[in-house]
């Protein structure tokens, strides 16, 4: 297995590299490749298990933007071919079609699926969330400046029972294009739901995945689960 972090100096906040430290753990024979900023990224050209990317702040995320640019018809290739992305944060919106400003001025993202979002950095959004995944509960925490939108709710990655998607009033959370997972979601998104956390292992390529740690992060699962079922 082969990973691949993706600008971890500068995409880390919210302790969501937890989900590499994870999957360290779930994954000891694993080969783990950090790549700065000031690097080419190496799932360009070689192959990868998986390449992640966390939420960064809002002035890192326009210089990924830049540094990613070049390469978006080689990313699309590689998300048709079933490479396996997990964005988390507003690294989502990095593939996405464009980030509006207050003042209106539009960032042109790399427009590999529609959704647009909107920035409002005078309020930032805290919540909780609890959705679906193939019949499966999907919890995390939201902490976010921006909303999206998507119009093509078949883009969807997880479907809303409580709390916000990708905005107010929409039904999903998330997108997901073949093995391209991309959520705002925070947790980190993998220790705190390890039905999902099985499932990108498939994904990945790992038979029979089991998980580090696997008894005490499903019984803090369903702990949580209990507590967030009851939130109103």
């Amino acid at each position: 297995m082969r990973i691949e972090i993706l600008f971890p100096e500068t995409a880390n906040l919210f302790g969501d590299l937890g989900n590499v430290r994870y999957l360290r753990s779930c994954l000891p024979q694993g080969e783990f490749v950090e790549t700065a900023l000031n690097e080419e990224p190496r799932f360009l050209t070689e192959p990868m298990d998986l390449v992640y990317l966390g939420p960064m702040t809002e002035r890192t995320q326009e210089k990924v933007i830049e540094k990613l640019m070049p390469h978006k018809e080689r990313i699309r290739e590689l998300i048709e071919q079933g490479r396996v992305f997990l964005f988390t944060g507003n690294a989502l919106e990095v593939l996405g079609t464009s980030i509006e400003k207050e003042d209106g001025s539009k960032i042109h993202c790399l427009g590999l699926y529609p959704l647009t979002a909107k920035r409002d950095m005078m309020h930032r959004h805290n919540s909780t969330f609890l959705g679906k995944f193939q019949g499966q509960p999907v919890m995390g925490f939201k902490s976010q400046f921006t909303m999206a939108w998507c119009e093509d709710e078949s883009l969807g990655l997880f479907q809303v029972e409580k709390g916000v998607g990708l905005h107010k009033k929409c039904k999903f959370e998330g997108i997901r294009q073949k093995n391209f997972f991309g959520t705002y979601l925070l947790g980190p998104l993998l220790i705190d739901n390890p039905p999902f956390a099985k499932y990108l292992l498939q994904c990945m390529g790992v038979q029979e995945p089991t998980l580090a740690f696997e008894d005490a992060a499903q019984s803090a699962y369903d702990a949580r689960l209990k507590d967030f079922q009851n939130k109103t």
